[in-house]
């Protein structure tokens, strides 16, 4: 069938690739004119996924009803701060049988909206499903072996997202708990800030392992309180997402986190790692929610403090580290 990527980064690029190898017709969109002129020439992302070859019949172009026009699927792959945008301008050209994947991650932090409920929002009646998970681009490109999950409504449509996406080397579980994914996608980026600040901090693995863990139990409370399936927190789109954003120097989120451990400013972080870092985006969004939903998130609130109050990293850690005494699980068996 056709299916068209409206977003031409690395995992666009990189979930187009794999597409197409499973038998689909793809047309990628950009909204960048230059970037579409080096795909047309080139037939490989030389900017954000080099060495990564592209089919020569793949179409790529800048032209929005086009790309739309007889896909069934579209998937949307623009960075989480453009969803609105690109939705509103997506609108005159949806057609109500096409399903639309959001593969972005994050929380719009003026609306606390997910970014499904942002596309529904632009686009009245849209049919809105997700896909997340432990998933760097560099890998899925060289066809390293892939765990992902597939967030629908509906059971059928679950199923028939699963069917596109699987292949032998990118396997493919179905859920129909869409808020829950988005939630662990979303604040995990901002716990592997954490995990990136300890890194340049020059801590080791201890610390590591206790962000991972305990940002774990940050992201499940809150997104158990705002609807969310525990088990999903605990499934590829929260803890393995998590695990692999705050270990691999793949992670733009964990290497702007090393980057302002060793002192630099948010900005000056973003503009290194020369690529969206979008745990800044959700880092306020989070907090919010939080407060929203009268949750503890510790971890993230450092962080926010980290990045948009001044305080250094050192002290964060401290404020982290003597906090008052807690149980780790329910004492109940004790009374």
């Amino acid at each position: 069938m056709r299916i068209s990527v409206i977003g031409a980064g690395s995992w666009g690029i990189a979930l187009a690739r794999l597409l197409y190898n499973n038998g689909n017709e793809v047309c990628v969109w950009s909204a960048l004119p230059d970037e579409i002129e080096m795909l047309n020439k080139h037939h490989e992302h030389i900017d954000k996924l080099s060495g990564v070859k592209l089919p020569e019949d793949m179409v790529f172009t800048t032209n929005l009803e086009f790309a739309m026009k007889g896909s069934k699927v579209i998937v949307m792959a623009v960075p989480s701060s453009f969803v609105r945008s690109t939705s509103a301008s997506m609108k005159p050209f949806y057609d109500k049988e096409q399903i639309i994947v959001n593969v972005a991650k994050g929380i719009e932090e003026s609306t606390l909206k997910t970014l499904s409920e942002v596309i529904e929002d632009e686009i009245e009646g849209a049919c809105v499903a997700v896909l997340s998970g432990p998933s760097h681009a560099e890998e899925v490109g060289r066809d390293i072996p892939t765990s992902i999950v597939v967030g629908a409504d509906s059971k059928e449509k679950a199923l028939f997202l699963q069917q596109i996406f699987m292949s032998d080397v990118f396997r493919v579980y179905a859920s129909p708990d869409v808020l829950g994914i988005e939630i662990g996608a979303a604040l995990k980026n901002v716990v592997a800030l954490a995990a990136g600040i300890a890194d340049g901090l020059g801590y080791g693995d201890n610390t590591k392992a206790a962000l991972i863990t305990r940002g774990m139990a940050e992201i499940s409370r809150l997104g158990y309180a705002m609807g969310g399936r525990l088990e999903t927190f605990y499934g590829l789109s929260g803890v393995g997402d998590l695990i692999v954003t705050c270990a691999s120097m793949h992670s733009r989120n964990r290497r702007a986190g090393i980057l302002i451990g060793q002192g630099y400013s948010m900005q000056e972080a973003m503009d290194e790692v020369k690529m969206v870092v979008e745990g800044v985006y959700s880092a306020k969004a989070g907090l919010a929610l939080a407060k929203k939903y009268n949750v503890s998130i510790p971890i993230i609130e450092q962080v926010n403090y980290i990045l948009f109050d001044g305080k250094s990293a050192s002290d964060a850690v401290r404020e982290l580290m003597v906090r008052d005494m807690k149980i780790e699980i329910s004492a109940e068996d004790w009374d």
